[in-house]
């Protein structure tokens, strides 16, 4: 299961998943290199429940029960989606809303409510008909309990109207690990386990790509490139045959692409090795590429499905469009010619506006990605000197 976060950097994000998970996001542990990644905010998070204590102290992160002693029962797993800075932020969430099951919008009990960011989230949560949300209320262990009450009032007539309305709304000290308990709890009972199908033509983004050799490893024991990512449909088998497209570019001039074809010797998902993964969180996949292809996030933006079953890469994508209203910037209509960046699952791709008619638009793009029926795809387009997140589209 997977968990979009959004809210400002300075709302604590990065303490909530310290308090959730146990681990700091650094880009460059061992764990990244297994496959849980922060460059697109990856965590990976267990939900155990004490069956001797009363709700919600019953609810924590570890085998054994931090307030009794006694062993406690894995009831869920989870992964939290963030990622740094706020274009980022909204553009992951609009790429990946595919593997989205639900939502934290945090929010900082030290500031009115709504600030333009929030508007931002909340926005992007109802475009993109994400209905199991949970608000946290952060740092209030830095207001009076006055202010936090008003603050939580705030949201609450925010929220109003919106898919969030009856939201459960947990107040939290997350440097202190206050109230985990709870928002364990409403994760829990509120976002529920989605029901997926496992017989669908397997489907994996990929988020990163890795040479996990030492420098000045023996040649015998070199090992293969590892890629890390989520699958959206079907599952995986250690072992399995596997196509990863479009590839690597054969022909720089023509800008050819060949697929790629190996072999899947491990699939680790966060600290666990499995014969069979399925969509939802984060999975390593070991394999016998050459590692050099995939050092430095080299096959990031590839696609993984069985040999086969991948359609052909596109160089011109046809999407139905929407543009936001933003607060902090007034864009105009969508123009000829304009070039736009599109985001399709960890696919980026700079393209230009070709065509034009009724909230529909051809791009064509300057290298090939795939894209299929259905896609969400966020849009970024030009303002001032910068990329600016301005809408998501859906491919036709």
């Amino acid at each position: 299961m997977n968990i979009v976060m959004l809210g400002h950097v300075d709302h604590g994000k990065t303490s909530i998943t310290k308090a959730l998970s146990g681990v700091w996001t650094d880009t460059h542990s061992e764990e990244v290199k297994r496959g849980i990644t922060i460059k697109i905010g990856y965590a990976d998070v267990n939900i155990y429940k004490c069956p001797k204590c009363e709700e919600p102290a019953n609810f924590g992160t570890k085998e054994i029960c931090e307030k009794c002693g006694s062993p406690a029962e894995l009831v869920r797993k989870f992964s939290i989606l963030d990622a740094p800075g706020h274009e980022t932020l909204m553009t992951t969430a609009i790429a990946a809303s595919s593997i989205t099951d639900g939502a934290l919008l945090v929010i900082a009990a030290n500031e009115p409510c709504p600030q333009p960011q929030t508007l931002e989230h909340l926005m992007v949560l109802e475009v993109l008909g994400i209905k199991n949300i949970i608000v946290v209320q952060n740092k209030v262990d830095i207001v009076t309990p006055e202010k936090a009450k008003q603050n939580y009032e705030q949201i609450r007539e925010f929220l109003k109207g919106t898919n969030a309305e009856d939201a459960p709304i947990i107040p939290m000290a997350a440097n202190y690990g206050v109230n985990v308990d709870m928002l364990l709890k409403a994760i829990y009972d509120h976002i529920p386990v989605p029901k997926r199908n496992n017989k669908l033509p397997l489907r994996m983004f990929v988020a990163r790509s890795f040479d996990v050799n030492k420098p000045g490893s023996e040649l015998t024991k070199l090992v293969g490139a590892v890629v890390g990512g989520s699958i959206i449909q079907g599952e995986l088998k250690r072992g399995d045959e596997i196509e990863i497209a479009p590839g690597i570019m054969v022909d720089e001039k023509r800008g050819v692409y060949d697929k790629l074809y190996t072999t899947v010797t491990e699939v680790r998902c966060g600290k666990e090795n499995v014969d069979v993964a399925g969509p939802g969180g984060l999975l390593a996949l070991s394999t016998l590429l050459d590692p050099s292809i995939a050092k430095s996030d080299g096959l990031v933006g590839q696609v993984v499905g069985k040999p086969g079953t991948l359609p052909d890469p596109v160089r011109e994508v046809q999407i139905e469009y929407h543009l936001f209203e933003r607060a902090d910037m007034q864009m105009p209509m969508m123009q000829l010619n304009e070039a736009v960046v599109l985001s399709v699952g960890t696919a980026v791709a700079v393209g230009v506006v070709r065509g034009l008619k009724k909230g529909i638009a051809d791009v064509i793009l300057k290298r090939p990605i795939i894209a299929e029926k259905g896609n969400k795809v966020a849009i970024s387009r030009r303002y001032g000197n910068r990329w600016r997140l301005s809408g998501y589209g859906i491919v036709r």
